[in-house]
């Protein structure tokens, strides 16, 4: 092995056990996992329409920025469930 080759793998060896030195283990393998499933719940209620409603019950909005979302949730609470 000439000098060249030599460098390149002491460089290769002092890099590697750096990133790794660097790392916590349990870290990295909590990292490296990846979840398989996504979990989702479903609310009875929406909390941005219950705290849009607290907070337009208080004050006078400047802008509609929520009126759309309101609309809608308003909406999908007076259909009929389906069984």
């Amino acid at each position: 092995m000439d000098e060249k080759d030599q460098l390149e793998a002491r460089m290769l060896e002092t890099l590697s056990e750096e990133k790794l030195s660097a790392e916590e283990p349990e870290e990295a393998a909590r990292e490296r996992l990846r979840p398989r499933y996504e979990i989702r719940i479903t609310a009875a209620t929406d909390p941005i329409v219950e705290e849009t409603r607290k907070y337009r019950s208080m004050a006078e909005e400047i802008d509609g920025r929520y009126d759309d979302y309101m609309r809608r949730a308003e909406k999908a609470t007076q259909r009929p469930d389906k069984q």
